[in-house]
Protein backbone atom coordinates (compact mmCIF):
# COMPACT_ATOMS: atom_id res chain seq x y z
CA UNK A 1 0.00 0.00 0.00
CA UNK A 2 1.02 3.54 -0.29
CA UNK A 3 2.05 5.97 1.98
CA UNK A 4 -0.72 8.71 2.66
CA UNK A 5 0.19 11.42 1.26
CA UNK A 6 -0.42 14.46 3.83
CA UNK A 7 -1.97 17.42 2.25
CA UNK A 8 -0.03 21.19 1.97
CA UNK A 9 -3.03 23.06 0.40
CA UNK A 10 -4.62 25.12 3.53
CA UNK A 11 -8.04 23.22 3.87
CA UNK A 12 -10.68 24.89 5.61
CA UNK A 13 -11.76 23.26 9.29
CA UNK A 14 -13.55 23.60 12.25
CA UNK A 15 -12.40 26.86 14.70
CA UNK A 16 -10.65 25.62 17.60
CA UNK A 17 -10.79 27.28 21.15
CA UNK A 18 -10.39 25.60 24.33
CA UNK A 19 -7.88 26.16 27.20
CA UNK A 20 -5.71 23.78 25.46
CA UNK A 21 -6.12 23.64 21.54
CA UNK A 22 -6.68 27.07 18.85
CA UNK A 23 -7.57 26.72 15.67
CA UNK A 24 -7.75 30.41 13.89
CA UNK A 25 -6.68 29.64 10.44
CA UNK A 26 -6.88 26.65 7.54
CA UNK A 27 -4.92 23.83 8.23
CA UNK A 28 -2.05 23.89 7.30
CA UNK A 29 -1.75 27.30 7.66
CA UNK A 30 -1.15 29.60 5.15
CA UNK A 31 2.28 29.43 4.37
CA UNK A 32 3.37 25.80 5.44
CA UNK A 33 3.47 24.52 1.96
CA UNK A 34 5.99 27.34 0.94
CA UNK A 35 8.27 26.49 4.06
CA UNK A 36 8.33 22.88 3.26
CA UNK A 37 8.94 23.34 -0.11
CA UNK A 38 12.02 25.54 0.79
CA UNK A 39 13.31 22.56 2.40
CA UNK A 40 12.78 20.25 0.18
CA UNK A 41 14.98 22.30 -2.34
CA UNK A 42 17.89 22.27 0.14
CA UNK A 43 17.50 19.45 2.43
CA UNK A 44 17.94 15.32 2.24
CA UNK A 45 14.19 14.41 1.40
CA UNK A 46 15.16 11.83 4.14
CA UNK A 47 13.76 14.57 6.85
CA UNK A 48 10.58 14.93 5.69
CA UNK A 49 7.61 12.84 5.18
CA UNK A 50 6.18 14.57 8.80
CA UNK A 51 2.72 15.80 9.17
CA UNK A 52 2.94 18.91 7.54
CA UNK A 53 3.07 21.64 10.48
CA UNK A 54 6.09 24.06 11.05
CA UNK A 55 6.90 23.98 14.31
CA UNK A 56 7.24 27.86 15.74
CA UNK A 57 7.89 27.27 19.28
CA UNK A 58 6.98 25.10 22.20
CA UNK A 59 6.29 25.32 25.73
CA UNK A 60 5.38 22.58 28.51
CA UNK A 61 2.91 20.33 26.42
CA UNK A 62 1.71 22.94 23.69
CA UNK A 63 3.15 23.60 20.15
CA UNK A 64 2.60 26.62 18.25
CA UNK A 65 3.17 27.68 14.77
CA UNK A 66 3.75 31.31 13.32
CA UNK A 67 -0.11 31.76 12.65
CA UNK A 68 -1.20 31.44 15.98
CA UNK A 69 -2.26 27.89 15.88
CA UNK A 70 -1.63 25.97 19.43
CA UNK A 71 -1.69 22.07 19.45
CA UNK A 72 -1.53 19.77 22.80
CA UNK A 73 1.59 17.50 21.65
CA UNK A 74 1.18 13.68 22.39
CA UNK A 75 4.61 13.11 20.66
CA UNK A 76 6.91 15.33 23.18
CA UNK A 77 8.92 15.18 19.84
CA UNK A 78 9.48 11.64 19.56
CA UNK A 79 9.91 11.56 23.25
CA UNK A 80 12.54 13.94 23.82
CA UNK A 81 10.49 16.23 26.07
CA UNK A 82 9.49 14.44 28.42
CA UNK A 83 9.92 17.14 31.65
CA UNK A 84 7.88 19.20 28.89
CA UNK A 85 8.82 21.61 26.17
CA UNK A 86 11.55 24.42 26.80
CA UNK A 87 11.47 23.29 30.06
CA UNK A 88 12.31 26.70 32.80
CA UNK A 89 14.68 24.54 34.87
CA UNK A 90 16.76 23.15 31.96
CA UNK A 91 16.18 26.67 29.95
CA UNK A 92 17.84 28.09 33.02
CA UNK A 93 21.08 25.56 33.22
CA UNK A 94 21.77 26.58 30.03
CA UNK A 95 21.68 29.92 30.12
CA UNK A 96 24.10 29.50 33.05
CA UNK A 97 25.97 27.68 30.25
CA UNK A 98 26.44 30.12 28.38
CA UNK A 99 26.99 33.19 30.41
CA UNK A 100 30.34 31.08 31.97
CA UNK A 101 30.89 31.38 28.54
CA UNK A 102 32.03 27.27 27.92
CA UNK A 103 30.12 25.95 24.94
CA UNK A 104 32.93 23.09 24.10
CA UNK A 105 35.95 21.47 25.87
CA UNK A 106 35.97 18.49 23.85
CA UNK A 107 37.89 16.03 26.29
CA UNK A 108 39.09 18.18 29.11
CA UNK A 109 37.43 17.87 32.25
CA UNK A 110 34.88 20.90 33.45
CA UNK A 111 33.40 20.29 36.89
CA UNK A 112 29.86 20.48 34.81
CA UNK A 113 30.88 17.61 33.62
CA UNK A 114 31.64 15.64 36.81
CA UNK A 115 28.13 16.86 38.74
CA UNK A 116 26.59 15.30 35.79
CA UNK A 117 28.16 12.05 35.33
CA UNK A 118 27.77 11.68 39.64
CA UNK A 119 24.15 12.40 39.08
CA UNK A 120 23.31 10.51 36.02
CA UNK A 121 24.91 7.05 37.25
CA UNK A 122 23.18 8.44 41.09
CA UNK A 123 20.00 8.36 39.29
CA UNK A 124 20.38 5.07 36.83
CA UNK A 125 21.67 3.09 39.99
CA UNK A 126 23.45 -0.14 40.78
CA UNK A 127 25.11 -2.02 39.37
CA UNK A 128 25.55 0.68 36.89
CA UNK A 129 29.38 2.70 37.68
CA UNK A 130 29.96 4.93 34.89
CA UNK A 131 28.90 6.65 31.73
CA UNK A 132 30.38 7.15 28.68
CA UNK A 133 28.55 9.96 27.05
CA UNK A 134 27.77 11.43 23.11
CA UNK A 135 25.38 13.06 21.28
CA UNK A 136 23.09 10.88 19.21
CA UNK A 137 21.35 7.58 20.17
CA UNK A 138 22.93 5.69 17.23
CA UNK A 139 26.40 6.67 18.68
CA UNK A 140 25.42 5.03 22.24
CA UNK A 141 24.44 1.65 20.10
CA UNK A 142 27.11 1.72 18.50
CA UNK A 143 29.48 2.31 21.63
CA UNK A 144 27.80 -0.21 23.17
CA UNK A 145 28.12 -2.44 20.31
CA UNK A 146 32.02 -2.31 20.57
CA UNK A 147 32.01 -2.77 24.70
CA UNK A 148 30.29 -5.92 24.20
CA UNK A 149 32.76 -7.40 21.60
CA UNK A 150 35.52 -6.05 23.50
CA UNK A 151 34.12 -7.88 26.53
CA UNK A 152 33.77 -10.84 24.15
CA UNK A 153 37.51 -10.37 23.13
CA UNK A 154 38.68 -10.37 26.44
CA UNK A 155 36.85 -13.48 27.36
CA UNK A 156 38.33 -15.28 24.90
CA UNK A 157 35.01 -16.21 22.50
CA UNK A 158 35.34 -17.71 19.31
CA UNK A 159 33.35 -15.52 17.78
CA UNK A 160 31.59 -11.85 18.90
CA UNK A 161 28.18 -12.37 17.84
CA UNK A 162 25.53 -10.64 18.91
CA UNK A 163 21.74 -11.75 19.41
CA UNK A 164 18.49 -8.95 18.31
CA UNK A 165 15.39 -9.24 18.08
CA UNK A 166 13.35 -8.60 14.99
CA UNK A 167 11.80 -5.49 14.41
CA UNK A 168 13.94 -3.75 16.91
CA UNK A 169 15.10 -0.61 16.00
CA UNK A 170 18.64 0.85 17.22
CA UNK A 171 19.74 3.54 14.91
CA UNK A 172 20.35 4.63 11.20
CA UNK A 173 25.09 4.18 11.43
CA UNK A 174 26.21 1.39 10.01
CA UNK A 175 26.62 -0.91 13.37
CA UNK A 176 23.20 0.24 14.70
CA UNK A 177 21.43 -0.55 11.55
CA UNK A 178 23.32 -3.96 11.66
CA UNK A 179 21.57 -4.92 14.74
CA UNK A 180 18.18 -3.54 13.43
CA UNK A 181 16.25 -5.91 11.55
CA UNK A 182 14.73 -3.70 8.90
CA UNK A 183 16.59 -6.01 5.23
CA UNK A 184 15.54 -3.12 3.10
CA UNK A 185 16.91 -0.19 5.22
CA UNK A 186 20.08 -2.01 5.54
CA UNK A 187 20.98 -2.88 1.84
CA UNK A 188 23.21 -0.15 0.93
CA UNK A 189 25.87 -1.33 3.49
CA UNK A 190 25.94 -4.35 1.33
CA UNK A 191 27.24 -7.14 3.19
CA UNK A 192 25.86 -8.72 6.18
CA UNK A 193 27.37 -9.37 9.51
CA UNK A 194 27.84 -13.17 10.36
CA UNK A 195 27.85 -12.46 13.91
CA UNK A 196 24.88 -10.52 13.94
CA UNK A 197 21.96 -13.10 14.70
CA UNK A 198 18.27 -11.87 14.61
CA UNK A 199 15.19 -13.77 16.78
CA UNK A 200 11.57 -13.35 16.66
CA UNK A 201 10.19 -10.68 18.48
CA UNK A 202 6.88 -12.44 20.72
CA UNK A 203 4.23 -10.14 19.93
CA UNK A 204 1.13 -11.63 22.13
CA UNK A 205 -0.83 -12.53 18.43
CA UNK A 206 1.95 -14.80 17.93
CA UNK A 207 2.71 -16.37 20.24
CA UNK A 208 -0.34 -19.06 19.91
CA UNK A 209 -0.31 -20.02 23.90
CA UNK A 210 3.57 -20.42 24.44
CA UNK A 211 4.75 -18.86 27.50
CA UNK A 212 7.84 -16.09 26.72
CA UNK A 213 10.38 -18.80 28.07
CA UNK A 214 8.97 -21.67 25.37
CA UNK A 215 9.23 -18.67 22.27
CA UNK A 216 12.61 -17.50 23.65
CA UNK A 217 13.86 -21.78 23.39
CA UNK A 218 12.55 -21.86 20.24
CA UNK A 219 14.18 -18.98 18.58
CA UNK A 220 17.50 -20.27 20.58
CA UNK A 221 16.87 -23.61 19.07
CA UNK A 222 17.17 -22.17 15.54
CA UNK A 223 20.47 -20.56 16.14
CA UNK A 224 21.88 -23.42 17.66
CA UNK A 225 20.55 -25.72 14.62
CA UNK A 226 22.41 -22.84 12.25
CA UNK A 227 25.57 -23.71 14.52
CA UNK A 228 25.82 -20.65 16.65
CA UNK A 229 27.17 -22.00 19.88
CA UNK A 230 26.11 -19.55 22.61
CA UNK A 231 28.97 -19.71 25.22
CA UNK A 232 31.39 -19.54 22.13
CA UNK A 233 29.91 -17.29 19.72
CA UNK A 234 28.03 -15.00 21.34
CA UNK A 235 29.21 -12.02 23.27
CA UNK A 236 26.17 -9.74 23.76
CA UNK A 237 21.70 -9.61 23.42
CA UNK A 238 20.96 -6.28 22.62
CA UNK A 239 16.71 -5.41 23.25
CA UNK A 240 15.20 -2.56 22.73
CA UNK A 241 13.61 -1.90 25.40
CA UNK A 242 10.08 -2.28 23.19
CA UNK A 243 9.24 -2.47 20.26
CA UNK A 244 9.04 1.20 18.85
CA UNK A 245 6.29 0.99 16.21
CA UNK A 246 3.73 -0.17 18.47
CA UNK A 247 4.94 0.09 22.03
CA UNK A 248 4.64 -3.45 22.19
CA UNK A 249 5.97 -5.05 25.28
CA UNK A 250 8.00 -7.89 26.21
CA UNK A 251 6.39 -11.24 28.32
CA UNK A 252 8.20 -10.78 31.27
CA UNK A 253 9.46 -14.30 31.39
CA UNK A 254 10.92 -14.01 27.96
CA UNK A 255 13.55 -11.40 29.18
CA UNK A 256 13.94 -12.78 32.53
CA UNK A 257 14.58 -15.95 30.35
CA UNK A 258 17.19 -13.88 28.34
CA UNK A 259 18.86 -12.70 31.62
CA UNK A 260 19.14 -16.34 32.50
CA UNK A 261 20.82 -17.50 29.41
CA UNK A 262 22.81 -14.21 29.52
CA UNK A 263 24.54 -15.33 32.94
CA UNK A 264 24.78 -19.18 32.00
CA UNK A 265 26.77 -18.14 28.57
CA UNK A 266 29.07 -15.12 30.27
CA UNK A 267 26.84 -12.85 27.42
CA UNK A 268 26.13 -9.16 28.21
CA UNK A 269 22.52 -8.14 28.52
CA UNK A 270 22.65 -4.57 26.83
CA UNK A 271 18.96 -2.50 26.52
CA UNK A 272 18.35 0.35 23.92
CA UNK A 273 16.30 2.28 26.31
CA UNK A 274 16.15 5.72 23.99
CA UNK A 275 12.42 5.60 24.07
CA UNK A 276 11.47 3.86 27.29
CA UNK A 277 14.51 5.99 29.55
CA UNK A 278 13.83 8.83 32.12
CA UNK A 279 10.44 8.34 33.57
CA UNK A 280 8.55 7.74 30.41
CA UNK A 281 7.23 4.03 31.44
CA UNK A 282 6.53 5.10 34.74
CA UNK A 283 9.57 3.70 36.16
CA UNK A 284 12.80 5.38 35.59
CA UNK A 285 14.09 2.94 32.92
CA UNK A 286 11.78 0.98 31.06
CA UNK A 287 13.94 -2.67 31.79
CA UNK A 288 12.74 -2.26 35.47
CA UNK A 289 9.29 -3.55 34.23
CA UNK A 290 10.74 -6.84 33.40
CA UNK A 291 12.69 -7.42 36.84
CA UNK A 292 16.28 -8.29 34.95
CA UNK A 293 19.23 -6.14 35.61
CA UNK A 294 21.10 -5.47 32.27
CA UNK A 295 24.81 -5.12 32.06
CA UNK A 296 24.57 -1.68 29.53
CA UNK A 297 22.18 0.48 29.30
CA UNK A 298 21.84 2.64 25.97
CA UNK A 299 20.22 5.90 26.87
CA UNK A 300 19.26 9.15 24.67
CA UNK A 301 16.05 11.49 23.62
CA UNK A 302 14.24 12.01 27.41
CA UNK A 303 17.76 12.36 28.69
CA UNK A 304 18.51 16.15 27.36
CA UNK A 305 15.26 17.75 27.77
CA UNK A 306 15.76 18.97 24.04
CA UNK A 307 19.72 18.72 23.62
CA UNK A 308 21.48 16.27 21.49
CA UNK A 309 22.41 14.17 24.72
CA UNK A 310 22.62 10.01 24.66
CA UNK A 311 24.86 7.89 26.50
CA UNK A 312 26.11 3.86 27.59
CA UNK A 313 25.74 3.37 31.15
CA UNK A 314 27.52 0.12 32.98
CA UNK A 315 29.36 -1.75 35.46
CA UNK A 316 33.30 -0.24 35.33
CA UNK A 317 34.54 -3.11 34.37
CA UNK A 318 32.79 -3.04 31.13
CA UNK A 319 33.38 0.85 30.51
CA UNK A 320 36.30 0.60 31.40
CA UNK A 321 37.49 -1.72 28.57
CA UNK A 322 38.13 0.96 25.89
CA UNK A 323 41.84 2.30 26.54
CA UNK A 324 42.40 6.10 26.75
CA UNK A 325 41.42 7.39 23.97
CA UNK A 326 39.86 4.61 22.42
CA UNK A 327 36.41 5.36 22.52
CA UNK A 328 35.66 9.33 22.60
CA UNK A 329 33.73 11.86 20.54
CA UNK A 330 34.25 15.51 20.10
CA UNK A 331 31.36 17.00 21.57
CA UNK A 332 30.74 14.03 23.87
CA UNK A 333 30.05 15.77 27.07
CA UNK A 334 30.45 19.17 26.56
CA UNK A 335 29.36 21.88 29.39
CA UNK A 336 26.08 22.40 28.27
CA UNK A 337 24.58 19.45 27.55
CA UNK A 338 26.01 18.22 30.71
CA UNK A 339 24.05 21.26 32.16
CA UNK A 340 20.95 20.55 31.01
CA UNK A 341 20.88 16.72 31.42
CA UNK A 342 21.40 17.68 35.38
CA UNK A 343 18.39 20.19 34.90
CA UNK A 344 16.57 17.28 33.53
CA UNK A 345 17.03 14.79 36.30
CA UNK A 346 16.56 17.28 38.63
CA UNK A 347 13.14 18.01 36.99
CA UNK A 348 12.20 14.56 37.28
CA UNK A 349 12.92 14.25 40.82
CA UNK A 350 11.75 17.24 41.75
CA UNK A 351 8.44 16.79 40.18
CA UNK A 352 8.39 13.10 41.11
CA UNK A 353 8.17 12.53 37.01
CA UNK A 354 8.24 9.07 37.78
CA UNK A 355 5.16 8.76 39.47
CA UNK A 356 3.43 11.20 37.71
CA UNK A 357 4.15 9.37 34.87
CA UNK A 358 2.85 5.86 36.48
CA UNK A 359 -0.41 8.14 37.24
CA UNK A 360 -1.08 9.79 34.29
CA UNK A 361 -0.43 6.71 32.29
CA UNK A 362 -3.47 4.92 33.91
CA UNK A 363 -5.71 7.70 32.99
CA UNK A 364 -4.13 7.93 29.76
CA UNK A 365 -5.19 3.96 29.15
CA UNK A 366 -8.21 4.16 30.92
CA UNK A 367 -9.44 6.91 28.17
CA UNK A 368 -8.12 5.03 25.54
CA UNK A 369 -9.81 1.94 26.65
CA UNK A 370 -13.04 3.58 26.12
CA UNK A 371 -11.97 4.62 22.91
CA UNK A 372 -11.47 0.77 22.09
CA UNK A 373 -15.11 0.08 23.85
CA UNK A 374 -16.43 2.91 21.29
CA UNK A 375 -14.96 1.05 18.24
CA UNK A 376 -14.62 -2.34 18.58
CA UNK A 377 -14.36 -2.56 14.77
CA UNK A 378 -11.68 -0.29 14.44
CA UNK A 379 -9.10 -0.71 17.51
CA UNK A 380 -7.74 -3.93 17.55
CA UNK A 381 -5.26 -3.68 20.32
CA UNK A 382 -3.69 -0.95 22.72
CA UNK A 383 -0.07 -1.50 23.43
CA UNK A 384 2.02 0.18 25.92
CA UNK A 385 2.83 1.31 29.89
CA UNK A 386 2.70 4.55 31.10
CA UNK A 387 3.15 7.86 29.41
CA UNK A 388 3.72 5.69 25.63
CA UNK A 389 0.87 3.89 23.57
CA UNK A 390 0.46 2.88 20.91
CA UNK A 391 -3.57 2.46 18.80
CA UNK A 392 -3.50 0.05 16.24
CA UNK A 393 -6.11 0.26 13.79
CA UNK A 394 -7.55 -2.51 11.45
CA UNK A 395 -10.28 -2.78 8.96
CA UNK A 396 -13.81 -3.16 10.03
CA UNK A 397 -14.22 -5.87 7.11
CA UNK A 398 -11.10 -7.89 6.49
CA UNK A 399 -9.87 -7.28 10.34
CA UNK A 400 -6.10 -6.37 8.33
CA UNK A 401 -3.90 -3.53 9.77
CA UNK A 402 -5.28 -0.38 8.27
CA UNK A 403 -2.34 1.74 7.48
CA UNK A 404 -4.28 4.02 5.16
CA UNK A 405 -7.31 5.10 7.81
CA UNK A 406 -4.57 5.52 10.41
CA UNK A 407 -2.76 8.06 8.49
CA UNK A 408 -6.03 9.51 7.89
CA UNK A 409 -7.07 9.89 11.55
CA UNK A 410 -3.61 10.90 12.32
CA UNK A 411 -3.85 13.67 9.93
CA UNK A 412 -7.27 14.77 11.16
CA UNK A 413 -6.22 15.20 14.79
CA UNK A 414 -4.01 17.59 13.40
CA UNK A 415 -6.99 19.66 11.88
CA UNK A 416 -8.53 19.05 15.31
CA UNK A 417 -5.38 21.02 17.70
CA UNK A 418 -3.70 17.31 18.48
CA UNK A 419 -0.26 16.09 17.22
CA UNK A 420 0.06 12.60 17.13
CA UNK A 421 2.39 10.51 16.00
CA UNK A 422 2.66 9.05 12.91
CA UNK A 423 4.58 6.09 12.02
CA UNK A 424 3.65 5.29 8.86
CA UNK A 425 1.57 1.86 9.61
CA UNK A 426 -1.59 0.76 11.34
CA UNK A 427 -0.06 2.36 14.99
CA UNK A 428 -0.64 5.97 16.46
CA UNK A 429 1.77 6.05 18.74
CA UNK A 430 1.20 8.84 21.84
CA UNK A 431 4.05 10.12 24.24
CA UNK A 432 3.03 13.12 25.79
CA UNK A 433 5.16 15.64 27.98
CA UNK A 434 5.22 14.00 31.57
CA UNK A 435 4.58 17.61 32.59
CA UNK A 436 0.97 17.38 30.95
CA UNK A 437 -1.89 18.05 32.57
CA UNK A 438 -4.89 15.73 33.54
CA UNK A 439 -7.13 17.93 31.72
CA UNK A 440 -5.09 18.71 28.96
CA UNK A 441 -4.42 14.28 28.54
CA UNK A 442 -7.98 13.97 28.96
CA UNK A 443 -8.61 16.62 26.01
CA UNK A 444 -6.69 14.93 23.56
CA UNK A 445 -7.68 11.66 24.35
CA UNK A 446 -11.44 13.07 23.32
CA UNK A 447 -10.15 14.78 19.91
CA UNK A 448 -8.29 11.63 19.12
CA UNK A 449 -12.47 9.68 19.74
CA UNK A 450 -13.59 12.54 17.55
CA UNK A 451 -11.11 12.15 14.58
CA UNK A 452 -11.90 8.51 14.52
CA UNK A 453 -15.60 9.05 14.44
CA UNK A 454 -15.19 11.44 11.78
CA UNK A 455 -13.02 9.46 9.28
CA UNK A 456 -14.61 6.42 10.47
CA UNK A 457 -18.15 8.01 8.59
CA UNK A 458 -16.31 9.42 5.50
Amino acid sequence: MAAHAFSRLPQTVPLVSTANRRIQTDIPAPGTREVLERLEACESRSMHGQLPLIWDRAEDFSIFDGAGNCWIDFTSTIFVANVGHSNARVTAAIKDALDRPLYSCYAYANETRARYLERLVAFAGPPFEKAFLLSAGTEATEAALKLMRMHGQKQGKRRRGIICIEGNWHGRTLGAQMLSSNLAQREWIGYQDADIHHISFPYPWTLDGRSGKAFLEGELGRLHAAGIDLAQDVCGFMLETFQGWGAVFYPTDFVQSIEAVCCKYGILLAFDEMQAGFARTGRAFGFQHYGVTPDLICCGKGMGGGVPLSGVLGRAEIMDLPDIGNMSSTHSANPLVCAAGLAVIEEIEGRNLIAESARKGDLLFDGLGRLQARFPDRISRLLGRGMIAAVLFRNPTTGEADGLFTSRVAERCMQKGLLVVHTGRESIKIGPPLTITDAALAEGVDVLGEAIAEVAAE
